[in-house]
């Protein structure tokens, strides 16, 4: 088997090419023990309608190399640049049973060729790894890559794990749960000004977010919005994965974010908490995270609630 002998695609993918991608991410998940794609790429993938405007996120690039119908290895890159490096960001994986045989190689080669529409401002190209496994550690150095970003997932037990916290919310904050089509626009609003440093998570639009509330995961019952004289001043949406580490249901902290001019308080700790709650009042027996490695503050909070880590997601920078 040698690259030559495989199909190089760039484009849209059909939803035929969608189907081969995602048999090649489960291949690799259940090789590797991690998935090789985050929501946000396979939320592109699934939904090939939303590819034209890069899932709600600005255009992007997909590349697929195909052989003998089978997908060998799958290159996501968004091209809408990170607001304050320039840089491009994006995920690349490669079939268990060809690794090692140039595909993933050829596809950073394609990547760091530069398309046009990138523009003069891009400074690099940044793909995710997850799992921090020390073949991809490897991969990435051999290719001029160098370690740029940790991603930390923390992981705690529910009922048999540390007593949960009561969720006390400053006075003046009442709480209620998400309604559909009534608090799309707010939401976005503040989640925008909470991660404007976060461009992955504070630039989403309006077809992120229908794009994940049509998911069969989302439930509004576990989207908790805190509000001040009438207006949002925080959240905590919560999602239920019907499959985690052990095989079992598992909670996940999706996303917890305070309007900046409402912060202090005390605010995100009760939410986190009000979320926590809910989760365990579900029946799980596990709930996860994920946070930034050099986020202090907020992995000391997670810490003093009862997480630890469990992995750890690494991106890794070319400064072309």
């Amino acid at each position: 088997m040698t690259q030559q002998a495989s199909s190089l695609t760039e484009g849209p993918l059909s939803p035929a090419q969608a189907a081969l991608v995602v048999r090649l991410a489960e291949a690799a998940r259940q090789a590797d023990g991690v998935a090789p794609l985050s929501e946000h790429t396979l939320l592109h993938v699934r939904h090939p309608d939303a590819q034209a405007d890069g899932d709600g996120s600005g255009a992007a690039r997909d590349l697929l190399a195909i052989r003998d119908g089978i997908a060998v290895a799958y290159a996501h890159l968004d091209l809408a640049p990170d607001a304050e490096t320039g840089d491009l960001s994006g995920e690349l994986v490669v079939h268990p049973a060809w690794r090692r045989q140039g595909h993933g190689s050829a596809l950073v080669e394609v990547l760091l060729s530069g398309p046009a529409a990138a523009g003069p401002a891009s400074r690099g190209i940044r793909l995710w790894a997850h799992g921090d496994l020390p073949s991809a550690g490897a991969f990435a150095a051999a290719r001029g890559f160098r370690r740029a970003r940790s991603l930390w997932q923390m992981r705690r037990p529910l009922a048999a794990g540390p007593e949960l916290p009561d969720p006390v919310f400053p006075p003046g904050v009442t709480v209620r749960t998400f309604v559909p089509g009534q608090d799309e626009e707010a939401w976005l609003a503040v989640n925008a000004r909470a991660f404007a440093h976060h461009p992955e998570q504070g630039a989403w639009t309006r077809a992120d977010l229908d794009l994940r509330e049509a998911e069969p995961w989302f439930d509004p019952r576990g989207f908790f919005l805190a509000e001040r004289d009438g207006e949002l001043a925080g959240f905590h949406w919560t999602k239920i994965h019907p499959q985690g580490p052990d095989g079992a249901a598992e909670g996940e902290v999706y996303v917890v974010g305070i309007d900046p001019g409402r912060q202090g308080g005390g605010l995100g700790r009760a939410l986190t908490a009000a979320g926590l709650r809910y989760l365990n009042d579900r029946g799980l027996g596990h709930v996860m995270l994920y946070v930034d490695e050099d986020n202090t503050a907020a992995v000391r909070m997670y810490a003093a609630l009862g997480f630890s880590r469990l992995n750890t997601d690494v991106m890794y920078l070319h400064p072309r």
